[in-house]
């Protein structure tokens, strides 16, 4: 049952009132100023006189909205965790986070369409699909369209408009869930400034490419505003057969208000209110190209999708209230809702057989790929599936932060209360077309709902408590999380399109699962320090699964080094996941048939060595320019632990125990190189991803069964006209490398050719 606006207002409100009944008496302690919604105040500051409040008060919000504590609590953590901030972002540009993730070491990618828009992301062997098995967020609140009863990330936040990334894994990411295996990813989006600030973006380039990024704010005495908007068009780089449009359209649009308590206030208090609208339409399709075809031209689109394309559209809205009622104790609650809706309307099977089985055989099923290129003329035997699907997810969450220190110990208490609900509704049909001299022509519809007709839905009650203990040079973080989640699934069948339920069959399944973990960190020198921990992973298995489907769970473990001086920072860490029982999901996005149902992988073990370094060498050469270099490796190795058959596509028809993971790299590494003067500055980013087998075994990999190792080097350059405004030029893929990004959803995939950007970038 769906959350009313009237309870959360009243689990909101009664949070608020609530939550601070029992608090010690108001401290004094002057609170500093702070440039942003997401800087923290300093917890036991001396006491001094209230200044006088400036004519912009500052805003001051120690705000659990992050998952590191922001760039200059990163190095505290006992745990591998990266902060990639505003400065970086503008420098690289993108709009993909695929190219801003692979410089984080331990993160796992695969491409789909070339551009991220709905981009495959794991951590440490979780699996990429889709992005299903990490903990997806923006501004500290879960994203994905249903983060329980339908986690694939069919929707991403434009990563255009944030303001920082932050990736966090290990134990100290108990903190966040459900999926506590891999990580946290977790996107902030732009803040409200303190004064008056607006920026302008505006590029174009090949493919007749546009893209805009603009926003203006200001904060006015206890007010404070956000309009931010991003918008991104191209004609796409694939050529269709026959010609046409191959690529889409994103419209992004966010406004924030902000009402804060006045400077010399007691007790510091703030509300921001965050809207959302996001729309996407394109002509993206899941069908690919043979081996054959991708030799001869790889950027080639089959004239059988010419009628696919996606339609979406996502609303997004979160009230967030803080309160700090000492320098020592601090609350913060959300409410928040998301509604996304989209319909990906794309070819499913030619003549009764998928698209992937065609693709994967095209020998056997010539007559089909003839078809698939529009060579061939036939009645009605594409089938074309509507693929409507409507998701909310809502909910409430708290975080008390207490901090006490005594002679002996410091502590930072940290407790979290959720409660969340969301939903996916599944309404799809299927319709014949035929194809006559390479166009396509409607040759029947089908009927609302029979396809499919369902309803998943989950709701969870999730609590954490976690305290980080500082003593001479150990820093020991002990915690653990508890999710409550119960699960429904209602199938309506394939004839019952105005769902009067009388043949409906529901399932229900819940799960009670603690979630431990502890890591410690010890200072052996001011600039160096060892870390290790270990903890519970945990994966929800989803509505609709049965008796025989267990949750994925595993004991997780990881010990590193930090270095933390100057000139440099670095940090190595390797890393042991020991599933109990790893779970797969048939979905169409990996090949499959679109079910849903879950599949038992059994026992994994996956392990693996996480490296990176920092550096800027003008302070060792002492020159009048800034040389910034960053390095990141990632050597990961996952082997099921037991035989099994499945009808899994990922792992079928058997496994062995020993066969490697599929769609997880063995190497991978990330190099950016720069040079900054005054006005003008260049870098060069360089990622190299190894091969990838596209299905579960060992030894020699067939080439129809492996992706391309690729290396990919990026140049970005600008010049300051003057001192707010600046050109700049971009190239992605600057050697122009052809390779075979994926081979799912069906058939080959390439990257993203040599593209060219240019634009101008102003703020005022």
């Amino acid at each position: 049952m769906a959350l009313s606006s009237s309870s959360i207002a009243i689990i909101s409100l009664s949070a608020l009132l609530v939550l601070p009944i029992s608090l010690p008496a108001h401290d004094t302690s002057a609170i500093p100023p702070a440039e942003s919604i997401h800087e923290q105040s300093t917890a036991n500051a001396p006491e001094v006189p209230a200044p006088s409040p400036p004519v912009t008060p500052p805003l001051v919000l120690f705000d659990r909205l992050t998952v590191t504590g922001g760039p200059g609590s990163v190095d505290e953590i006992p745990g591998s965790a990266h902060y990639i901030g505003k400065e970086e972002l503008q420098r690289q540009s993108q709009s993909d986070v695929a190219r801003v993730l692979r410089t984080v070491p331990g993160v796992n990618i695969q491409d789909e369409e070339g551009y991220g828009l709905r981009p495959n992301i794991g951590m440490r062997g979780t699996g990429v699909e889709r992005s299903q098995k990490i903990t997806l967020m923006e501004d500290g609140v879960l994203i994905a369209p249903a983060p329980y009863s339908a986690p694939a990330a069919y929707y991403f936040p434009t990563i255009g408009r944030m303001e920082s990334i932050e990736v966090r894994k290990g134990s100290s990411s108990i903190r966040q869930g459900p999926y506590t295996t891999g990580g946290a990813l977790n996107l902030i989006s732009t803040s409200v400034p303190s004064d008056f600030a607006a920026h302008v973006n505006l590029a174009a380039g090949e493919d007749a490419t546009v893209r805009m990024h603009a926003s203006i704010g200001d904060s006015i005495g206890r007010f404070g505003w956000l309009i931010e908007t991003y918008q991104l068009d191209t004609d796409g780089f694939k050529r269709l057969d026959g010609g046409g449009d191959t690529g889409f359209e994103l419209h992004d649009y966010v406004a924030k208000l902000r009402y804060n308590s006045p400077w010399d206030a007691r007790v510091q208090q703030a509300f921001e209110l965050k809207l959302g609208h996001t729309t996407q339409s394109g002509r993206e399709t899941y069908l690919g190209i043979s081996d054959a075809d991708f030799a001869l031209t790889p950027n080639r689109r089959y004239a059988a999708s010419q009628e696919d394309f996606i339609d979406a559209n996502h609303e997004q809205y979160q009230l967030r209230h803080f309160i700090q009622p000492s320098a020592s104790l601090d609350v913060t609650t959300t409410v928040y809702r998301n509604d996304f809706f989209r319909n990906w309307y794309k070819l499913d099977s030619v003549a009764g057989v998928s698209v992937a089985s065609i693709l994967d055989d095209p020998e056997t099923f010539s007559t089909q790929l003839a078809i698939l290129r529009g060579a061939r003329d036939d009645a009605g035997s594409l089938k074309l599936r509507a693929n409507r699907r409507d998701y909310y997810a809502q909910g409430v969450q708290s975080v008390v932060a207490l901090r006490r220190t005594t002679t002996a110990l410091d502590h930072e208490l940290e407790i979290g209360l959720r409660y969340h609900q969301d939903q996916e509704d599944r309404f799809q049909q299927d319709d014949s077309w035929s194809m006559i001299g390479g166009r396509m022509f409607l040759a029947q519809e089908g009927a609302p709902g029979s396809n499919a007709n369902r309803i998943g839905e989950a709701s969870a009650l999730a609590f954490f408590v976690q305290d980080r203990m500082t003593f001479g040079r150990w820093s020991v973080t002990p915690g653990f999380r508890f999710e409550s989640i119960d699960f429904t699934q209602t199938d309506y069948g394939r004839t019952d399109a105005r769902r009067e339920g009388t043949m409906a069959r529901v399932l229900r399944n819940d799960v009670r699962v603690l979630i431990p973990g502890i890591g410690a960190s010890y200072s052996i020198a001011p600039s160096l320090s060892i870390f290790g921990g270990v903890h519970r992973g945990f994966a929800p298995p989803g509505p609709g699964s049965d008796e025989r489907t267990r949750p994925e769970e595993s004991i997780n473990y990881e010990s590193g080094v930090r270095y933390t001086g100057k000139p440099m920072t670095a940090q190595l860490v390797a890393f042991f996941n020991d599933y109990e029982n790893l779970l797969g999901r048939d979905t169409l996005s990996s090949g499959g048939g679109g079910t849903g149902n879950l599949f038992n992988g059994g026992r994994v073990e996956v392990k693996g060595l996480e490296a990176s370094l920092q550096s800027d060498f003008r302070q060792l050469t002492r020159l009048p320019v800034s040389l910034p270099v960053r390095l990141a490796y990632t050597w990961t190795r996952a082997v099921f632990e037991s035989s099994f058959e499945t009808s899994f596509d990922d792992w079928a028809p058997r496994v062995e125990k020993g066969d490697r993971l599929p769609y997880l790299p063995e190497h991978q590494w990330a190099t950016g190189l720069g040079v900054a003067f005054d006005r003008w500055s260049c870098a060069v980013d360089i990622t190299y991803t190894d091969s990838m087998r596209t299905v579960a075994g060992r030894g020699a990999t067939a080439a129809n069964e492996r992706t391309d190792s690729y290396l990919l080097t990026d140049l970005t350059t600008s010049y300051s006209i003057l001192p707010r405004l600046r050109l700049f030029a971009q190239v992605r893929n600057l050697t122009d490398e052809t390779y075979i990004a994926a081979r799912r959803p069906a058939g080959v995939r390439p990257g993203l050719p040599r593209t060219v950007l240019a634009g101008v970038s102003w703020d005022f």
